[in-house]
């Protein structure tokens, strides 16, 4: 099955939720006209893309209507899409390895899980992947991460709750250096309501790294619930305002996702999705592409 399959059957439910309201509007009218575009607007607040991010949407929309004098639906449908594309697309940039990635979001939000696949993802492309169980704070976080060390078939430095967050990424870098491994995927605490405590940790952490492996390439990625809409949202701006994030790790896009908030996270923050999950399977987590999945919610 191709990623796009893959994407379009994993993300059925977001699509329902997305596309047929989007389709429905649609099929409404035979003219484009603003009642069309107020239509529209609303659906996609609906969607949870949130009014500001909906609004520049048909703002766009409306200039390209104008602009290319479009005066069939399905060309507005098509104009859609390609501001929708333009709005979630980023240029990946190229990989540094070996690289540390730390991974951030709170307790729920399949954090531990999206570490073990993401570990897949690299073993799959040749690399030599170790995992940091450096969620110290929440009890049994380490024995979970151990199991999805087993299942991705890569090794793991873990200790004890309780134990200095920043003292395991440590060892990790140490045993990192011996073994030649690319990939160092570090598990955080996921303590959002006490932000200080958060950043001083992850400053610790970070402080340890920037010591111990300057020349490796760092990366900061937050783990978002996908059926959370605005709430997902609200999540990525309290962790943006706190640590530097590189991307978005957005899960159970397979439950019932609304999935337009992507849009406001890209649109608001700045903040490109990376990976999306589609599954409990430790290959349904894919690396994002833009026009893909654009093209499952808009077909």
């Amino acid at each position: 099955m191709s990623f796009f399959e893959k994407l379009k059957n994993g993300m059925s439910k977001t699509r329902k939720n997305i596309a047929e309201k989007l389709n429905g509007v649609f099929a409404m009218f035979t003219r484009v006209d603003e009642e069309l575009l107020e239509e529209l607007e609303e659906t996609l607040i609906l969607c949870d893309m949130g009014v500001n991010t909906a609004m520049t949407v048909i703002e766009k929309l409306r200039a390209q209507i104008k602009e290319n004098r479009l005066k069939e639906v399905d060309e507005v449908k098509t104009a859609l899409k390609e501001i929708l594309y333009e709005l979630v697309q980023f240029e990946q940039p190229e990989e540094i390895f070996p690289k540390v990635v730390l991974i951030v979001g709170v307790n729920g939000a399949g954090k531990t899980t999206s570490i073990g696949k993401i570990a897949h993802v690299y073993k799959e492309q040749g690399k030599k992947v170790l995992l940091a169980a450096a969620d110290t704070f929440r009890a049994a976080a380490s024995e979970q991460l151990n199991i999805w060390a087993e299942r991705a078939e890569v090794p793991i430095v873990k200790y004890g709750e309780g134990h200095d967050p920043a003292a395991v990424v440590y060892d990790a870098i140490d045993s990192a250096k011996h073994r030649g491994t690319d990939v160092i995927l570090c598990d955080t605490a996921g303590r959002l309501h006490n932000k200080k405590n958060l950043m001083n940790e992850l400053s610790k952490i970070s402080r340890v790294i920037d010591r111990e492996y300057p020349e490796a390439g760092r990366e900061t990625l937050l783990v978002l619930d996908g059926t959370a809409g605005q709430n997902a949202l609200f999540q990525a701006r309290e962790f943006a305002n706190t640590v530097a994030i590189d991307g978005i790790v957005l899960t159970k896009l397979d439950g019932t996702a609304k999935g337009g908030f992507i849009c406001a996270i890209r649109e608001e923050l700045g903040i490109p999705v990376k990976y999306i999950g589609v599954g409990e399977g430790i290959d349904d987590l894919q690396r994002f592409d833009a026009k893909e999945f654009v093209d499952s919610l808009l077909d």
